[in-house]
């Protein structure tokens, strides 16, 4: 895709009253259009004294309840959710020109619901919640696979979800919708969450 063939405009009309919907609408277009992890998002937090911080998770739920995604809750993405709830996180789809921004506030979801995404995930990445204490400094490699191993023989079977691993659901309070355009002259809309819905204005590029 080049600066002068960027594909059809944005409108009010194309986006609807539910950014929810649209935002789901986008992802399967990305997904549909050969895009390599379409869930993956830029997660931006903060710390109580204000540092940022931002890494890429996978979301593994977007619903009318937000985007939920999991993690150690010991990480570094942990210990400043505990700290400043206000989080942000960022979609790239470059297949399609297109990006979906949202910002609101993070909270950890009920066990079950961690405890029951858990139980889907392959027995590898069930072993390695176990063994990594995330964000910390790590000796070796060769400690990390000892951890590794170490998990392996205390779960020879089933492998349950670790105490300190969760689930985070970060409700919307604002969703961008942002489609690429010639000469840098994208367009740009937000939803705003007031008491009796959603608010949509377009922005500036």
């Amino acid at each position: 895709m080049t600066e002068g063939d960027r594909g059809p405009g944005l409108s009010e009309a194309d986006l609807g009253p539910d950014p929810i919907a649209r935002f789901l609408a986008w992802l399967e277009e990305a997904r549909a259009a050969g895009s390599v992890f379409p869930e993956a998002a830029a997660l931006a937090t903060v710390d109580r004294g204000g540092r940022p911080a931002v890494r890429h998770v996978l979301v593994k739920v977007i619903d009318e309840r937000g985007l939920t995604f999991f993690t150690n809750r010991e990480s570094r993405k942990g210990r400043h959710l505990a700290e400043n709830p206000n989080a942000a996180a960022a979609f790239y789809w470059r297949e399609i020109d297109r990006q979906v921004c949202v910002t609101g506030t993070a909270t950890a979801i009920a066990v079950e619901e961690t405890e029951a995404y858990f139980r889907t995930r392959p027995r590898e990445a069930r072993l390695a919640a176990w063994a990594s204490m995330q964000s910390r400094p790590v000796g070796s490699r060769e400690e990390l696979d000892a951890a590794y191993a170490a998990a392996a023989r205390r779960f020879p079977d089933d492998v349950p979800s670790p105490p300190h691993w969760g689930g985070y659901r970060l409700e919307p309070d604002t969703v961008e919708f942002w489609k690429g355009r010639e000469h840098r002259l994208h367009d740009r809309f937000r939803f705003t969450r007031e008491a009796a819905g959603w608010r949509l204005e377009r922005l500036w590029p």
